[in-house]
């Protein structure tokens, strides 16, 4: 269970802790330009515009976020200033770019956009008025830096749309592997990357923003917990994924169509930046130090979890990025920086290749029953 009050010292936050590098426009550039050959990949073999990640969804859900009550001052920053509700979307994913079946078995991840958020807007979304955080379902990223992350695309970039039989026998061994390191107590996250992630329930796992953003006047990683009991009971529960190409996307809207779901949203505030740093997102940052502590409150009702109207809506018309939201939320880091250009990039092409009109939501009345 989260820790209700966040360590006594900690780091503030101030503009010079995120100053460019450089050469980080032209990695910046360098990392869009191969994202942007995943989309035009998958666009020319399919004819849709898809995301150069997390093309798959598996969830689709209306929510509802509740900012608790009482915050200490530390944590109420933001859009979490003040007790209040907003009305949520949530989608659910799997991070390939290509529609693959899910007996691929990849990092699972949710983004959440958050409807009606007042407030001073980062630049790109000043016409907006949502709030969007992206997670995955692991504390670190996989790259040190910008350039170890574009040596890590260029393989997926080329691979992309190719050989789907095979990469299902790459990603059985690569279960059996990863089942093997963790009966012996490890863990690889690139074996995960590469196909090995167990066949876990999408619902029962935990979320990390894994990268930092701004809270205020401090620095923060999220993390989103299910804290349901029928959520938290599909915790480490296998899906039986060679059952049905969309496994996952089965399970989930068969989980929504009995009950509901309720998670919390947690911030670990950074202590100082030694051994919390901004720039070395392979650093998981210590519980023991800093807990992670309750912000919010996300529930969802019983509901279509996913179908091929909420698809269009959400999938075809609506992008997410930490770079839609508030200044007091701006993403830090090199590789968030490095993110802006790609998801920009790649939103616009979704924009220009669609076939559904592309808008940012004011209502939960643009995601259809």
């Amino acid at each position: 269970m989260a820790r209700s009050t966040p360590p006594a010292s900690l780091q503030q936050y101030h503009a010079s802790l995120d100053t460019p590098g450089p050469d980080e426009a032209q990695t910046a550039q360098d990392i869009a330009e191969v994202m942007l050959q995943i989309a035009q990949t998958t666009w020319q073999n399919g004819g849709r515009a898809l995301r150069s990640v997390h093309a798959k969804s598996h969830g689709l859900l209306k929510a509802e976020l509740q900012v608790i009550e009482g915050l200490p001052a530390a944590l109420a920053q933001g859009m979490f200033s003040k007790p209040a509700i907003y009305p949520a979307l949530m989608r659910f994913s799997t991070t390939p770019g290509d529609l693959l079946s899910d007996k691929v078995s990849t990092p699972r991840g949710v983004a959440i956009k958050v409807l009606g958020v007042e407030g001073e807007r980062l630049e790109g979304s000043e016409e907006a008025t949502t709030q969007d955080f992206i997670m995955v379902n692991g504390p670190q990223f996989i790259a040190r830096n910008g350039k170890a992350f574009l040596r890590s695309l260029k393989p997926l970039a080329a691979s992309t749309d190719k050989a789907p039989r095979s990469k299902r026998g790459l990603s059985a061994l690569l279960r059996g592997t990863e089942a093997l390191l963790e009966a012996m107590g490890g863990k690889s996250a690139k074996l995960r990357s590469m196909g090995g992630e167990p066949p876990h329930h999408i619902l029962g796992e935990t979320f990390f923003s894994q990268l930092p953003l701004r809270h205020g006047q401090y620095i923060a990683k999220l993390q989103l917990v299910p804290v349901a009991p029928e959520l938290i009971a599909l915790t480490g529960a296998r899906v039986e994924i060679g059952a049905s190409d969309t496994a996952l996307r089965d399970a989930v809207v068969e989980y929504f169509r009995h009950h509901g779901g309720q998670w919390e949203l947690r911030a670990q505030l950074s202590t100082d930046l030694e051994h919390m740093p901004i720039d070395n997102p392979t650093v998981e940052w210590n519980e023991e130090d800093s807990p992670f502590v309750t912000l919010a409150r996300l529930s969802a009702g019983p509901q279509t979890a996913w179908s091929p109207a909420r698809s269009a809506a959400v999938d075809d018309g609506m992008g997410f990025s930490p770079w839609h939201g508030l200044q007091a939320h701006r993403p830090l880091g090199e590789l968030m920086r490095l993110r802006k250009l790609s998801y920009e990039t790649s939103q616009r092409f979704r924009a220009q290749h669609g076939t559904t009109t592309w808008r940012e939501p004011v209502s939960l009345d643009d995601l259809p029953d």
